[in-house]
């Protein structure tokens, strides 16, 4: 889609007509309170709508209404092939509405227009069309068996799940987490965050159009404390997904294990380094990666590479680089298709951020702030991986950089982390590459890139930064279902009847 201007986008947003309800049972309804909150464009500060502020009464109804769909199998237990059909035209509908969701997304989360209508956007309805494309070519098993049985291992939909949605990326995590759980017939209630609520609630309208049924996609916004922890601890919610910070993910836990020991997957933080060696081949391309990795989406991003850990040799020459490509990440209004680095998603968020500044040694690039919730792209070094900045997820766009003497002691400082999502090795050596990459403690580790696979690859971490399951990738429909065997005996006695 080609981008318009900024004084386009600027008129576009202003016509805007935001969803304000919660979505249930598929109609919009008010929180059973009439309680609301507050949500506002970030860069401006402009409050765009009112919204339902949703509590423990309304997680009661949206999982009866969710369980009822379940149950009757109006979704569950449709053929895998009509369930395709509906999302190929959820796709489609996603697809005609695409500008009023990019648009959306960024006023709301303070996201670049750049990265929505070129990125998430895009990402969003292809991961709907992938998994869509999937529902009818997963197969099942038969096991091994003597001739007198037939060990047959299905899969079955989980059932209800809660899926808790994280501010950085609204709809595209919205994404991974509904479309498998739609590919594999559960039903959801869908948690998006309290900061960034809009494209969730428009998205599951557009479900509900499509052909989804009622009562198998609900949106219920608010706080987590009044949503998050009653779906965490329901005794009818079969399982949660969630995504967001180390903390909270904790909490999950400790919510299943005190309710009805419900499964738990967690994709949570991550302090993701970047190794780049001696031999590394063509720095300034190295170079561009890093500033990538570090700034896109404003570092809001648990992927981000936050850490670079880089051979003394050349260091300065690969700093000066990285240097002289942050200066085409420019700071500025998201609605404008030039900026690079948009608003920090909320005040609180921002003052975060700008703390790390300040305990900081002098950055080398960066390190100022602008009207309120910018940040400049940043980079610091620290003097070992002890300090503040190479220990603590900093979600803004800052690069902490720490300097190494040899390959061992580079994977050594990588993996000296309570973390574990991604990494990068930079080398021109194969075998040290590959070495490294098996060595390193991460779900995903890129080799002479930064990345996070695509839709295909199975995303997830290893220690804090999560388990449980994995998305994106056939894995992540694993998450939504459950193994059943069926024995068979074709014994000749099968039949006889033991009085």
């Amino acid at each position: 889609m080609e981008l318009l201007t900024k004084e386009e986008y600027t008129s576009l947003a202003a016509e805007l007509n935001f969803p304000t309800a919660a979505f249930v049972d598929g109609a919009y309804r008010p929180a059973a309170s009439g309680k609301t909150f507050a949500t506002a464009n970030p860069a401006t500060g402009a409050k765009l709508a009112d919204i339902a502020a949703c509590g423990a009464e309304d997680v009661d109804f949206a999982v009866a209404k969710a369980r009822e769909a379940f149950e009757d199998g109006r979704w569950s237990r449709l053929h895998p092939s009509e369930r395709k059909d509906v999302l190929i035209r959820f796709a489609k509908l996603l697809t005609r509405n695409a500008r009023e969701l990019a648009i959306m997304e960024s006023v709301d989360s303070g996201k670049t227009i750049f990265d929505c209508e070129t990125v998430d956007i895009p990402e969003t309805i292809h991961c709907i069309k992938w998994h869509a494309e999937a529902i009818d070519k997963i197969y099942d098993q038969v096991a091994p068996a003597s001739d007198d049985h037939i060990a047959l291992v299905v899969r079955e939909p989980i059932g209800v799940v809660g899926l808790v949605l994280p501010w950085n990326f609204p709809l595209l995590m919205m994404a991974w987490k509904i479309a498998p759980a739609l590919a594999a017939g559960c039903s959801m209630i869908v948690k998006p965050a309290e900061e960034t609520s809009l494209t969730a609630l428009r998205v599951a309208e557009l479900a509900h159009e499509a052909g989804v049924p009622r009562g198998v996609l609900n949106v219920l916004p608010g706080g987590g404390a009044d949503v998050g922890e009653p779906l965490g601890r329901h005794m009818d919610v079969d399982m949660v997904s969630f995504t967001g910070s180390t903390v909270t993910g904790k909490r999950f836990l400790g919510y299943a294990g005190e309710s009805n020991a419900k499964e738990v997957v967690l994709e949570m933080g991550g302090k993701n380094p970047c190794v780049v060696m001696e031999d590394a081949e063509n720095l300034d391309r190295v170079a561009a990666h890093i500033a990538n990795g570090a700034l896109w989406n404003m570092g809001e991003n648990c992927s981000a590479i936050s850490r670079l850990i880089v051979h003394k040799s050349i260091k300065e020459v690969l700093l000066n680089r990285i240097e002289a490509h942050m200066r085409e990440w420019p700071v500025g209004d998201p609605l404008d298709p030039e900026t690079r680095l948009g608003a920090m998603v909320s005040k609180a968020h921002f003052d975060k951020v700008s703390s790390y500044l300040k305990d900081a040694p002098k950055p080398r690039v960066g390190g100022g702030t602008k009207c309120g919730v910018f940040v400049e792209a940043t980079v610091v070094e620290v003097p070992g991986n002890d300090h503040r900045l190479a220990r603590e997820e900093i979600f803004g766009p800052v690069l902490s950089v720490i300097e190494v003497s040899s390959f061992d002691e580079a994977i050594s400082v990588a993996n000296d982390t309570d973390y574990g999502l991604c990494a990068s090795i930079f080398t021109a050596n194969g075998k040290r590459a590959m070495r490294g990459a098996r060595m390193l403690r991460a779900g995903t580790v890129t080799l002479n890139s930064y990345g996070e696979g695509d839709i295909s690859t199975p995303f997830g971490g290893f220690k804090q930064s999560g388990f449980g399951g994995r998305d994106n990738s056939l894995h992540a429909h694993d998450q939504y279902t459950q193994l059943k065997t069926i024995w068979v005996d074709l014994s000749d006695d099968a039949d006889e009847v033991v009085d």
